[in-house]
């Protein structure tokens, strides 16, 4: 039986990628052409679930556990809007380029090299983030059990990843990767692809249940993403923790 979700070969990837985290033309700018989207989606979504006053700092102390939070580029969004975010990521590069970011622009962050199975913080959260992880670890149900455990009863989760369909492969691994460079090569395995009705079942698993689901469409006319109804490629969804 399996007791880690660290896929080693993962993370020596992003060890190498580490410095480009803050390049929005560099490995990462896909994300970065993404993350307004995926942060209006969670910003929204965290706002209605609880009931939130806007304001200038919308999610003013609202717990957040950003799960491989790779450089920060989630965890230093969240932070501006007033949560208290914790990042975790398994390469230790990842944690040292976001740790030098969050001190630079004086932003109190605290970032742990750590996978969810071996995070020793006594501490729930009101909102756990998993984006762009999923097809990177090995063991998807018990890493999506171990993250749930730092979640709070009537909790929100955010998972954020790429079907497995023959549209994502010729679109996220032969487009993204070999034909448009948006990607390096080799940055994501099809096997490793989630299609929904499988990351459903295994939330449920896990006591989450699903609030929400979209698909994030790239609108090449004009060069930005979209939440759309089309899941075939990218999707994200929110569970809530019974």
């Amino acid at each position: 039986m399996k007791t880690s979700t660290i896929n080693k070969i993962e993370v020596n990837k992003f060890n190498r990628l580490a410095a480009e985290w803050w390049n929005p033309e560099g490995s990462f700018k896909p994300i970065h052409k993404f993350n307004p989207i995926r942060i209006k989606y969670i910003k929204d979504s965290i706002i209605d679930h609880f009931k939130l006053k806007t304001k200038s700092k919308p999610l003013n102390n609202i717990n957040i556990l950003d799960i491989g939070c790779g450089g920060g580029l989630i965890s230093v969004p969240m932070k501006k809007m007033g949560a208290n975010v914790v990042g975790i990521d398994a390469s230790i590069k990842n944690i040292e380029v976001a740790k030098i970011h969050s001190k630079k622009n004086k932003l109190n962050i605290k970032y742990i090299c750590s996978s969810p199975e071996e995070l020793k913080i006594n501490k729930k959260f009101d909102v756990v983030l998993m984006l762009e992880i999923a097809e990177h670890v090995d063991d998807l149900n018990l890493f999506i059990k171990k993250s749930s455990k730092f979640l709070k009863k009537n909790g929100l989760m955010f998972i954020a990843t790429l079907n497995k369909t023959l549209k994502s492969y010729m679109f996220a691994i032969i487009g993204a990767e070999y034909i448009l460079n948006w990607l390096p090569i080799g940055t994501h395995d099809w096997e490793k692809f989630v299609k929904p009705v499988d990351l459903i079942n295994l939330a449920k698993k896990n006591k989450l249940h699903l609030k929400n689901i979209n698909g994030i469409k790239f609108n090449p006319l004009l060069d930005k993403w979209n939440l759309a109804d089309d899941k075939s490629i990218n999707y994200i969804a929110n569970f809530l923790k019974n």
